[in-house]
């Protein structure tokens, strides 16, 4: 359960690193900017899409930090980063990409923004 007054000190911090006021937050996440100031009133909770809304545009922001308050904010790099323990088979097909491939070719490359935005290439 999110603690309001917690959850209002948090959504406060955030107008403050980002130097909006609660109008320009509210226009920048797209939400109505009286749902702004009844979350700063603890009148009424945060919903799931205004979380959602806040992560879209604002991807340093971590969600437990931004619900529990747990964790940190502005994200480290190493938040982002899951540890990954190469099994048998990961190292086999790094030794040799082309283990199980049969004539693949490339169909799309994807980058992905750290923004959130991307970019595609090939595969119409």
């Amino acid at each position: 359960m999110v603690n309001q007054e917690d959850f209002t000190k948090r959504l406060r911090k955030l107008l403050r690193y980002y130097d909006l006021s609660a109008s320009a937050f509210a226009d920048r996440i797209g939400v109505q900017r009286s749902s702004i100031s009844h979350l700063l009133t603890g009148r009424n909770k945060p919903s799931l899409d205004f979380i959602l809304k806040v992560n879209d545009t604002f991807p340093e922001v971590d969600l437990y930090w931004f619900l529990k308050g747990k964790g940190t904010f502005p994200k480290t790099s190493s938040d982002t980063d899951l540890p990954v323990t190469p099994t048998p088979s990961l190292l086999k097909k790094a030794q040799n990409p082309n283990i199980g491939e049969h004539h693949k070719s490339v169909d799309k490359i994807i980058i992905l923004h750290s923004d959130g935005s991307f970019k595609i290439y090939g595969g119409d």
